[in-house]
């Protein structure tokens, strides 16, 4: 009896596994069909014009310049927050949650608006910027700071978690070892979380790369990728703004790959 009634069991594992590769399948290709335009529609002739005409190729520097400012300025300032938060080194952390989960709940398009009069020309801020040649309104500066505001939250909430998800008993150890709580950080922290910052990284650039919603309203020019392909498409058409999507797509990926790859080497020698 027992044999009899493992056979159907066993086939129907092996039906549900089956279907259940098959429903993923699918959803991938789903999710990946947005992306068959670039393969069916982009043409070099159009790639070529669009370097001729418009703002040119300059966006990608300006977006791979822009977001790796960003991407620097949140890791060295935002790990060592993510870090703290998680190991309850600051006073009342459910307010600096609170706010981080605010910042990443507001619409970019309100970010943006909020940041104008925060730095705005006729600001506080704006005024001392003014006084050293700076502004940060339509500028390189600007672009950089619409897109810290817009990835700050997915990075450090993503690195508190890091933190947070490691045993609070290795810190402990090391702290008897005689190990300074920097010391600490650096050598046992930093590399046991590095999976889940790695994550953090490829969410932080992804969305500075992308930012689009605070840029409109702050940082209009100098045009990052995500800008050149709204005006494109707004004064030429969908077929010239597709090269500029290629290449956002083509700037964004790397980073997440680099991520990835050290996430996963970091996991193997957990």
């Amino acid at each position: 009896m027992l044999i009899g009634t493992s056979v159907p069991f066993a086939a129907g594992r092996r039906a549900g596994h089956t279907f259940a590769v098959l429903a993923s399948l699918l959803v991938w290709l789903v999710m990946l069909a947005p992306l068959l335009p670039l393969v069916t529609r982009l043409h070099a002739r159009t790639i070529a014009a669009t370097g001729r005409t418009g703002p040119g190729w300059s966006p990608v520097w300006v977006s791979l310049g822009s977001a790796g400012i960003a991407l620097t300025v949140l890791v060295l300032g935002g790990t060592g927050l993510a870090w703290m938060l998680a190991t309850g080194r600051l006073p009342a952390p459910r307010v600096w949650e609170a706010g981080l989960l605010l910042m990443q709940l507001m619409p970019p398009l309100v970010i943006g608006l909020l940041l104008v009069f925060l730095v705005g020309p006729y600001t506080a801020v704006g005024r001392l910027l003014a006084d050293v040649h700076l502004s940060a309104t339509n500028t390189f500066l600007a672009l950089v700071v619409a897109e810290v505001y817009e990835a700050a939250p997915y990075y450090v909430l993503g690195a508190q978690a890091a933190f947070a998800a490691l045993d609070p008993r290795l810190a402990v150890t090391a702290g008897l070892l005689g190990d300074r709580p920097v010391r600490t950080f650096r050598r046992v922290s930093l590399p046991l979380a590095a999976p889940g910052l790695a994550a953090a990284l490829a969410a932080a650039w992804a969305r500075a790369v992308g930012a689009f919603g605070a840029v409109i309203i702050i940082a209009y020019h100098p045009y990052g990728l995500p800008l050149a392909v709204w005006t494109t498409l707004e004064e030429v058409g969908l077929e010239q703004a597709l090269p500029y999507a290629a290449a956002l797509l083509l700037v964004a990926v790397p980073v997440p790959l680099a991520a990835y790859l050290w996430s996963a080497r970091a996991r193997r020698r957990r």
